[in-house]
């Protein structure tokens, strides 16, 4: 490297420690948004330059000349050599899901220096490595699971258990992402157009790839014009009633409509629906953070939220639970995501032709998504607090603008029923859940560089779409992966169902996974109260011990390896998760807080429902009872899973470490490429 590019990198890590510093050293005074841009950018920037790359010269020695699963298994369905650029538009398409939008708006509760410096440290050091090595490791194992490569290196009853809690947090997971669309999309003709609009301009770029009479270049232009006409062209459809009748459903139609585009992503070949749908999308996804990133520079919007509020200590109108664990709980797929890990071992390894694009994927897409739950951060912390506050605490609007002014941060209903006029909606009260407070902060900074009286109500209603869409391709792939997970799940009761190259096996397994997903969605939507949405607090927590059981993988197979000065990249991140999940896990299971913890939060349900005389309302807060002791028992079941892999693991990294055990490294049979296969790919 010569001097001049030395100086360059000096002077970008110099104005990288800065930017925090600024951050971090606020005195109670408002500062520039600006400063968490730079930030993001200058660590985004150096952390993919050298740490990404010595992880993959020196850690993992990534091999251009080792063929990888989808050129040694080509079969057209799942293992698909692909483009690097579609296999990237896939892979952050199907790792961005609400957690990079949805999670940094609930821990803005906080301030926004605890959520900010935790999604620069995390997915840096943590997430970048965890994704990077978990890809690593499924394509030099053939492209297996998660569950397959836990219970080949760790243990064949860990790896079952761990197989089939996976497999049911999926299946959760997959529900409640599904009904978060449904509710977005419900009663919203534009939405619903753009993302119906998605599904014939992907499938025409898979045909015209697959011809190979057509190249990436032309495609890719045909995809940008097709996804701009349906973005840009559903705000017309109100001037045509019968056209916008067809785009407007309830959520039961809604529902269907997901599952039956959850089935065809899971049964149809790879290339012709899944991978150029999630490329396409994945121009929205950026396009939009890069129009926010650039909004945020033309406006230079200040952080109206404190740096660090009263609510670290747990007693958060948003959600209850102090500032550790819960900042690393809430913000999940922006800086360190379990979800991460299936995707890693799932879909993407049966793509990548050459073992190098596992840096750019692996790593590239996670700092990706870090800086698109930065522009999250400074969405919700731009707002007023006491709009922050309002828009997302339950109750009656009388007691949330008492309970919030209260709290120090003033508010009052006429201003918010100014901005729910202001932005096209009936009311901004009980808008709780993150996805409603991202849009009015997207909408408020694209409102300041566009024109027109209806400006802030057309870009709200463009974010509500925008995290739909940000949403659905997580289910597309996630359904996807959830059916190769239950096919190993399967074939090990039968073997012709394991059977991944079978389209009847592969069909039935679709069926099976999108049934199970599909039945708690209906559930969902008409008891919205309850099923469900209860187990929404267990998706952080759960989300969180897979990346432990991801990190224990790849600290093991580095031992094996033969990398065990190289170890800590994964180790140390490994014991921060183990401490931010157990410690969490036991909160929410035994916290005297009723609000926190699901035990005694059962015990306040029931001695309210012996103060009821409404048996309605009495058999509802029993219900809701039950449904919190339910959840004390899956967290439960999980945590102790998780400490079984951890303990497990341990135990084989003694005995390696001892050499008190013959080293099996489960690769697949390397077989090397010529330069001329090498220069096609």
């Amino acid at each position: 490297m010569s001097l001049w590019k030395k100086l360059l990198w000096c002077a970008v890590t110099l104005l990288g420690v800065v930017a925090v510093c600024v951050l971090a050293l606020s005195q109670g005074e408002q500062i520039s948004a600006l400063w968490i841009i730079v930030a993001g950018l200058c660590a985004t920037s150096v952390s993919y330059r050298f740490y990404s790359k010595w992880l993959a010269a020196k850690v993992l020695v990534l091999n251009d000349t080792r063929a990888t699963p989808a050129v040694l298994q080509n079969d057209s369905r799942d293992y698909v050599p692909t483009n690097r650029w579609m296999v990237f538009g896939h892979h952050f398409a199907a790792i961005a899901g609400p957690g990079p939008l949805v999670g940094p708006v609930l821990a803005a509760q906080f301030g926004f220096l605890p959520g900010t410096l935790w999604i620069l440290i995390g997915a840096t050091l943590g997430g970048g490595v965890h994704d990077m090595i978990v890809l690593f490791a499924s394509i030099r194992r053939g492209g297996k699971t998660l569950g397959q490569m836990v219970k080949e290196e760790i243990g064949r009853g860990v790896g079952a258990l761990a197989l089939i809690s996976v497999l049911a947090i999926m299946i959760i997971l997959l529900a409640v992402l599904a009904l978060v669309v449904v509710q977005a999309l419900a009663q919203s003709p534009w939405g619903v157009f753009t993302i119906a609009m998605t599904i014939p301009v992907a499938l025409i770029m898979g045909m015209g790839l697959r011809t190979r009479k057509v190249n990436v270049i032309a495609v890719t232009i045909f995809g940008l014009l097709g996804l701009a006409f349906g973005v840009w062209g559903g705000q017309f459809l109100a001037h045509f009633p019968a056209i916008e009748a067809w785009f407007r459903h309830d959520q039961k139609w809604l529902a269907w409509a997901i599952m039956i585009y959850g089935l065809a992503a899971s049964v149809l070949p790879v290339w012709m629906l899944l991978t150029p749908r999630d490329y396409l999308s994945t121009f929205l996804k950026l396009g939009t953070v890069a129009m926010l990133a650039v909004a945020v520079v033309l406006i230079n919007p200040t952080l109206q939220m404190p740096a660090i509020t009263k609510f670290i200590d747990g007693s958060g109108l948003v959600f209850a639970g102090p500032v550790f664990p819960f900042v690393c709980i809430t913000i999940a797929c922006g800086a360190v995501s379990g979800f991460h890990s299936l995707i890693a071992s799932g879909t993407t390894p049966k793509m990548v032709r050459r073992e190098c694009r596992i840096r750019s994927i692996g790593y590239g897409a996670m700092v990706s998504e870090m800086m698109v739950a930065l522009m999250a951060m400074i969405a919700a912390c731009v707002l007023l607090p006491g709009e922050y506050f309002a828009i997302n605490t339950k109750g009656a609007p009388t007691e949330v603008v008492a309970k919030v002014s209260a709290a120090g941060f003033p508010v009052n209903e006429v201003e918010m029923q100014e901005l729910a006029t202001n932005l096209g909606e009936s009311t901004m009260f009980n808008r709780a859940g993150g996805a409603p407070t991202f849009a009015v902060g997207m909408a408020h900074m694209f409102a300041r560089i566009s024109a027109g009286p209806t400006a802030l109500a057309l870009w709200y209603h463009f974010a509500i779409m925008f995290e739909a869409l940000f949403i659905l391709t997580t289910i597309d792939a996630g359904t996807r992966v959830g059916r190769f997970l239950l096919q190993d799940f399967l074939g090990s009761l039968w073997r012709p169902l394991g059977n991944t190259r079978s389209w009847s096996a592969n069909l039935f397994s679709s069926v099976l996974l999108v049934s199970a997903w599909g039945w708690f969605l209906y559930e969902g939507i008409i008891d919205p109260l309850g099923g469900i949405n209860s187990l929404w607090p267990l998706f952080g927590l759960a989300n969180q011990l897979l990346s432990v059981v991801a990190l224990c993988l790849g600290t093991t197979i580095l031992i094996k390896m033969h990398k065990t000065k190289y170890v800590f990249v994964t180790l140390l991140p490994l014991v921060f998760m183990c401490a931010v999940t157990f410690s969490a896990g036991y909160l929410k299971v035994f916290s005297a807080d009723p609000k926190l913890g699901f035990l005694s939060g059962a015990q306040s349900f029931v001695a309210e429902a012996a103060g009821v005389v409404d048996p309605s309302k009495t058999a509802g807060l029993m219900r809701q009872a039950a449904v919190w002791r339910f959840d004390a028992l899956v967290a439960l079941f999980f945590l102790v899973l998780v400490l079984l892999i951890v303990l497990g693991s341990a135990r084989q990294w003694w005995q390696l470490l001892r050499g008190s055990k013959r080293v099996v490294l489960h690769e697949s049979e390397f077989v090397s490429i010529s330069a001329a296969q090498l220069a096609e790919f």
